[in-house]
This record gives structure tokens, sequence and C-alpha cells, in this order.
């Protein structure tokens, strides 16, 4: 390995991927040898963990929870402060390495560390605010009011496409609401998830807190994933990925009664009215389809455009397209970044096929790049196509930049129901200077989506709002407003100060 700036990270030749905070478990398992998206060559090596791994760091999570409760939510709230710190000292290294291991921009790398920053300072103002309400009870001389209490262990099952970001929004929160957290990240990006372990840890070890507030377990869904969604000591599971895993895993946590927060596939669209300004329109179409390489799980999927400016549309975004720089994220010159793995580019690949069988039109892309500067072969042209909704494959998440035009005819209320007629519900937009329609769009008829936005796209979401979305995209919210309460259980309280003892009903036993 080289000497690099992740090593400044604790980023080493060979690394454990199984920590309860302080101490790191180096396991016999499985070793991951990780590559870059980018060049294809190698980083480090990451030994995962095995079932037994993970009984030991959930042994520790319980004990560390006993102590973890029981200091005040403001306590908690300062020692996330501190974490917001140590990642604005390592911005720059954490930022890096997210673009060397995942392949998004550096611009992009920036951001998602800027993220995680920032849900740190909302999560020490949401300390002070663990707010219950207070009701008037029917019967004289009581107060009843209800409250929330820490769940315990919070399972963090993340995706690759944001290696450290999802972790926070979800991590954070947890913590000041008094739980521990177990993190299994994407075993495509461990090295992430290892550097934030690092950072965190550096924390509690100032604080002199116990291992197992922040713990981390790398491996495989068999030794690790299957265990923690079947584990009932585990009170929630928050999991990222496609929907057929979230699917999977839905069905083991019910069967114990555990709680989820799910986001899962989007099939994200953006309405193209007549009325629109597609100066706004254009830019936000094609960072929505392209931003991280289509690999985000709100980009823009299809866009769905009135009939009477379909050709302006197309031709501007034809236009965008052509002038796309395609290339290694190192550079912030470039657009367009490397897909994860082979394996996303056979999926793009097999995305296209499905589209010409079904009689669609590829008007852009759609090649695999080679030669010099695309060596890992994971480099893709972006690709527009024009199709018709109800095609199969368009009905699909395809994590990949193909985006499907569609034109509607007609109000805005059929563009609205081809947006709804997918089994996500993830992120909308709709792009108009029709005050109508914009409401038509946000009303009860309107989108169905856990997101709908106007005049700006799909993609990306502030951390100040709910996250998530409806339908096959799972439900349940991550983030901002009144998120928090996902990571408590909620209990009403009732207080009788009276000196009688009023039955309901006004039942009377002579005792």
């Amino acid at each position: 390995m080289e000497s690099t700036f992740y090593q400044a990270l604790g980023i080493q030749e060979e690394n454990s991927g199984c920590s309860t905070g302080q101490k790191w478990v180096r396991s016999k398992n499985k070793v991951l040898d990780i590559k870059s998206p980018i060049d294809g060559k190698h980083i480090a090596s990451v030994h995962t963990c095995t079932q037994g791994d993970y009984v030991e760091v959930r042994k520790q999570a319980l004990r560390a929870f006993e102590i973890w409760r029981n200091m005040p939510a403001p306590k908690r709230g300062d020692i996330v402060r501190q974490i917001g710190l140590k990642l604005r000292q390592h911005k720059e290294a954490l930022s890096r390495l997210v673009t060397l291991e995942m392949g998004k921009s550096l611009q992009e790398g920036y951001g998602e560390v800027q993220e995680m920053i920032d849900i740190c300072d909302f999560a020490v103002g949401l300390s002070r605010q663990l707010y219950g309400f207070t009701m008037h009870s029917e019967r004289p001389e009581h107060r009843m009011y209800d409250q929330y209490h820490p769940i315990g262990i919070v399972g963090i099952i993340t995706a690759f496409n944001f290696p450290v970001a999802v972790f926070a929004w979800n991590a954070m929160l947890a913590a000041v609401c008094g739980d521990v957290c177990i993190w299994k990240p994407s075993s495509k990006v461990p090295l992430c998830a290892i550097a934030t372990q690092k950072i965190v840890a550096e924390v509690l070890k100032e604080n002199k807190l116990p291992e197992g507030i922040f713990n981390l377990v790398i491996g495989g869904g068999r030794d690790v994933g299957e265990a923690m969604l079947e584990d009932e000591k585990v009170g929630l599971i928050s999991i990222t990925g496609s929907t057929s895993v979230g699917r999977h895993a839905n069905e083991v946590v019910a069967r114990r009664f555990g709680k989820m927060i799910c986001e899962l596939g989007g099939n994200n669209a953006i309405l193209v009215s007549k009325h629109a300004d597609l100066k706004l329109a254009i830019p936000a179409i094609v960072f929505g389809a392209v931003g991280t390489a289509g690999q985000r799980c709100t980009s823009t999927r299809r866009v769905i455009i009135h009939e009477e400016i379909y050709d302006t549309v197309k031709k501007s975004l034809l236009k965008a397209y052509r002038s796309l720089k395609i290339g290694s994220p190192m550079d912030e010159k470039n657009h367009v970044g490397p897909l994860i793995d082979n394996a996303a580019v056979k999926a793009f690949k097999e995305a296209i096929r499905q589209a010409k069988e079904s009689g669609a039109n590829v008007i852009f892309g759609g090649q695999v790049l080679k030669g010099k500067g695309y060596e890992s072969g994971n480099y893709v042209k972006p690709c527009i196509i024009e199709a018709r909704n109800d095609m199969p494959i368009v009905q699909e998440e395809t994590f990949a930049p193909v985006l499907y035009l569609i034109s509607y005819s007609g109000d805005i209320e059929n563009a609205i129901a081809l947006q709804n007629d997918v089994r996500q519900g993830l992120s909308s937009a709709i792009f108009t200077r029709d005050l109508r329609e914009s409401e038509i769009f946000l009303s009860c008829r309107g989108s169905d989506c856990g997101i709908a936005n106007v005049n700006i796209g799909t993609s990306g979401a502030e951390i100040g709002g709910a996250f998530g979305g409806e339908k096959e995209t799972g439900g349940g919210r991550e983030s901002g407003s009144d998120a928090w309460k996902a990571y408590m259980r909620r209990q009403t309280n009732t207080i009788n100060w009276s000196k009688e003892m009023p039955l309901a009903q006004g039942i009377k036993f002579n005792i």
C-alpha cells in the first residue's frame, strides 16, 4: 500500500472489520481485497467478522447501553458535538477516501462528509428537544403525559453509494436519544467505515467512555447481516438497500416484532410542465441523472415531459449530455465517474438491452468506455432512452445513469398519474411556473412520494427534513424533522395526585 492520505485516517495494509469503539478484533474469517473503482488498483485488505464476533460485539453494546442511557441527553449531545469537531479536522482525508473507495466525485465526497458534520450539529440541538406532550386527564387531580425512552441497540445497515453519511444520519440521532449502535456497512466500501469508526473512537477515548456505544461489524449477509436481523436484542434495524433486500429484512424482523426504518428503491421522476422554466429544469435533470453516476437512491430515472415542449427538452438534454466529461472523480473537471464495480456495469448494459427489446429508442450513450483512463472497466457513457412508462424495465430501478424520456399530453394530472404508476415512492419533482399545477402536485391527489419538490430536482436532500419514501421504498424516515422518534420507545404516563381512586365507568368495590 502506498503512503497516501488515507494512512492519516488509520487505514493500514490489513485492517480489522470488527470494533467495539476502542477495541479492534482481527477475525480469521474471509478477507476482502478492496480495489478502487477509479482504476481497479488495490487499496487495502479487511478481515471480516464471524457470527461469533457479532455476538461478542452485541454483548459489549448491551453493557455500554446500561451506562449511556443514564447520561443526560444534553451530555450525550456534547459527545456528538465533539464527533462533529473531529470530522471537521479529518474532512479533507475522509472526503478523499470516500472518492477513492466509492468513486463519486471529489466534490460529492466533500459534500458527504459535510452532511455528517451537519447532522452532528442538528443532533446537538435535538439533545435538548426530546419532548413529550402533556394531556388533560378526564379524571380529577390526575396528570397525564407522554415521554420517550431509548430503544437500546440500533442496527444500522448501509449501502455503498453513501458510505459514511447515512451512518451519521442514523447514529448521531440514535446517540442523543440514548441508544447504542451496531453498524454493518456495505462490504464494497469498508475502509470508509473503518476510518469513521476510528475518528469516533478518538472522542470516546478522550471522554473516558466505555466501549460498545458505537460498534462496527463488517461481514457478509449470512455471517453478520442475518444475525443482526434475527437478534431480539436489536430493537431497531435501519436499512438502506434494494427493495429485495429490504423485503427480506422486513420479513425477518417482523417475525420477532422488531422495529424497522427502510430506505429502499427509488424510481424518481421529474415532471416538466409546458409552463416550466427550462433554464432551471435542464441542469436539475442532468445533475439528477448523472450525479454519482446515477447511483443515488434519489437519482432522476424518468423525465415526464409535456408533448408541446418534448422536442425542445430532448434537444437541450442531448446538448448537455454531449458536453459531459467522464473520467477520474479525483479530477474536479470531470462530471461523471465510474460505477462501483463490474456487476453494476452489467446491470447498466442489461437495462439498455431490455429497453431496446421493449421497443424503446436509445438516443444517447449506453457504451462501456475503454482505453486510457478507463482501465477499471467501470466507466460508462450516460444513456438517454425514449420510452413508455409501462415498459417493464422502466418500472424498475436501474442503479446507473439511465434516463427515460416519457411524453404526456393534457393537464398535469396525467403527468402525475404516470409518475405515481410505479411501485417505488421516494423522490419526485415538478418544474412549472403555474401555481395551480404546483399545488396539485403537492396535494393529496398529487405525488405519492415521501419527497416532493417544486422547481428543484429529485437528487439529494437537506438534513433538516425527514428523509424516506412510500410503497416499495419501504417507509420510515431518517435524519431531520421528528425522525428522532423512531429511535425511541413511546410511553404514556398517568399520575394520580388525588386522595381518591376513580375507576372506569364508575365501577365501585366494597373494600
